[in-house]
């Protein structure tokens, strides 16, 4: 057998495809500016390895040894949608009590973690001005709460 014939074996662990019953997604508002999407998303991602240790992952390092810290140990799925569907997706959330991260409009004038607690903290629920929401949960948990919405492009 030649060096580049592959056999039908089972894969090993360490080579067998890995499938995560569980799902990352943000869901962005689709009117947002470029810039405006990248925050937005790596703010709201990073609230969830704060309080989901399971979804982060190893830390890395390279061929020289240098180390570098852990990442998610999953793909993100970045999505977009209207403010209703945004709406529509924040009620999905809380009803099924998943772990979330919001991002309001108001933030983009804010400068620093405190005020932008303070900025949430002074809206009710039901009248916050989303922009983004990040969700971890079971697969089709997730899937349900970002119904409606499209992959961003």
């Amino acid at each position: 057998m030649s060096d580049t014939t592959r056999t039908t074996e089972t894969p090993t662990p360490d080579e067998a495809p890995v499938r995560f019953d569980t799902k990352i997604a943000v869901l962005l508002r689709e009117d947002l500016e470029p810039w405006q999407r990248l925050n937005v998303t790596a703010f709201l991602v990073s609230g969830l390895g704060t309080q989901v240790p399971e979804v982060i992952g190893e830390p890395y390092e390279d061929g020289d040894g240098v180390r570098y810290l852990p990442m998610f140990r999953q793909p993100v799925l970045v999505f977009e949608g209207t403010k209703e569907t945004l709406t529509t997706a924040h009620a999905r959330v809380l009803s099924r009590s998943l772990p979330r991260a919001v991002f309001t409009s108001d933030l983009f004038a804010t400068g620093n973690d405190r005020d932008n607690r303070a900025a949430v903290r002074a809206v009710p629920t039901g009248e916050l001005d989303l922009v983004g929401l990040a969700v971890y949960g079971p697969r089709n948990a997730v899937d349900k709460v970002v119904k409606g919405a499209r992959m961003h492009p």
